[in-house]
């Protein structure tokens, strides 16, 4: 299947403004997996393609991070082992369920997640447990990464963003090593299910590449702009793309 112009006018814009969020409040694949449904694309076909372009994406997020010290090292390699584990077993998993299926489930999620949207005041994280023994957090970490990994691989968005939520609340991270421990673990899982999905034909390179690339240049416009207001702005505009793809989805049923 090859990618039309109205694909690209419609999924690169999106991508851009997705990265854009990510970068200052996270959040941004609430955006872009509809983009890619937005433009016509089976749902397989757009959950492996958004794949290629979130990797892409993810990938200059985690490189900022680990410049910035941002990312522990032992902590890292067990956190990513389970996000790989995880999230290639969603990824299969998802191959499985029928595209009609696929629908339903995103007819309830959608709403699940535009309610999560609205009642959280800010997207950057909770406030953190008290220190854990290393240990601890790395059982925890871990048992983060493959759930979450999992959910990543099948569906993904919000995937970040929930990493995020639960290594400040439940292992006890601080904000800025959770923030770098969430984009080790994200871009793992993203690469892990590309992986399963170029191995079924799924993935529409030129266009998951072009939209890539407009993902990168949101996440450096995003960083560069970044702000204590940043999710006073992705809230709005991911409560938009959801409110328009929840249409859509109905309009494809009834």
């Amino acid at each position: 299947m090859e990618a039309e112009l109205t694909q690209f006018l419609i999924v690169c814009p999106l991508a851009c403004l997705a990265g854009y969020i990510d970068a200052i409040a996270g959040g941004g694949g609430l955006i872009t997996l509809p983009a890619y449904m937005l433009a016509g694309l089976p749902v397989h076909r757009a959950i492996a393609t958004n794949k290629l372009s979130s990797s892409l994406g993810t990938a200059a997020a985690t490189a900022r991070y680990a410049r910035n010290g941002y990312i522990p090292g032992k902590l890292a390699v067990y956190s990513v082992a389970g996000a790989l584990a995880g999230s290639a077993c969603g990824a299969r998993l998802a191959l499985e369920v029928g595209d009609g299926t696929f629908r339903l489930l995103m007819l309830a999620v959608l709403p699940v997640a535009a309610f999560y949207v609205l009642r959280k005041k800010d997207l950057d994280g909770g406030a953190p447990l008290e220190e854990l023994p290393f240990r601890r957090t790395v059982c925890r970490c871990t048992a983060i990464a493959l759930c979450t990994g999992a959910y990543d691989g099948f569906y993904g968005p919000g995937a970040g963003t929930f990493m995020l939520l639960l290594l400040t609340g439940a292992a006890g991270l601080d904000l800025k090593t959770a923030a770098g421990t969430t984009k080790i673990m994200n871009l793992s899982t993203n690469l892990a299910a590309l992986g399963v999905y170029l191995c079924s034909g799924n993935v529409i390179g030129a266009l998951g590449l072009t939209a890539g690339a407009f993902s990168i240049a949101g996440n450096l416009l995003g960083a560069a702009s970044f702000s204590r207001r940043g999710s006073r702005l992705a809230r709005p505009v991911i409560l938009v793309v959801l409110a328009v793809f929840f249409v859509k989805l109905l309009q494809e049923f009834f």
